[in-house]
C-alpha cells in the first residue's frame, strides 16, 4: 500500500464530506427528533455510526493552499503565516503591504 501525504488525505476527506453531508444531516435530524419512537432514533444512531469517519466535517484540517502547512492558518487568505509573509514581501498578495518604521 502506497503511503499518502497528509495533503492528499485531507483532499480525500473533503470529497467524502461533500458526498456524505446530506445523508449525515438527515440521520442527525432523525436522531434529534424527540417525537419519533426511541427504536427508530436508535437505528438512525447505528446507521450514522456505520458511515465512514472521514465523512464528518470535523475531520477536515485547514491547510495552506501554497505549502500544505497545517499550523498558523489564516482562513481569510487560505494560507499559512509563512507563505503569507513570503508572498506579501514579493507583492503577490493583494492588499498586503510590508511596513517598516
Amino acid at each position: 500500500m502506497a503511503k499518502t501525504s497528509a495533503v492528499e488525505k485531507n483532499k480525500r476527506r473533503r470529497k467524502t464530506v461533500a458526498t456524505q453531508a446530506a445523508k449525515r444531516a438527515a440521520l442527525k435530524a432523525t436522531i434529534m427528533n424527540q417525537e419519533l419512537p426511541i427504536e427508530e432514533r436508535f437505528q438512525a444512531t447505528l446507521k450514522l455510526a456505520s458511515l465512514p469517519r472521514d465523512g464528518s466535517k470535523t475531520r477536515i484540517r485547514n491547510r495552506c493552499e501554497v505549502t500544505g502547512r497545517p499550523r498558523a492558518f489564516y482562513r481569510k487568505l487560505k494560507m499559512s503565516r509563512i507563505a503569507l509573509r513570503e508572498l506579501g514581501n514579493l507583492g503577490k498578495v493583494p492588499g498586503i503591504v510590508k511596513s517598516s518604521w
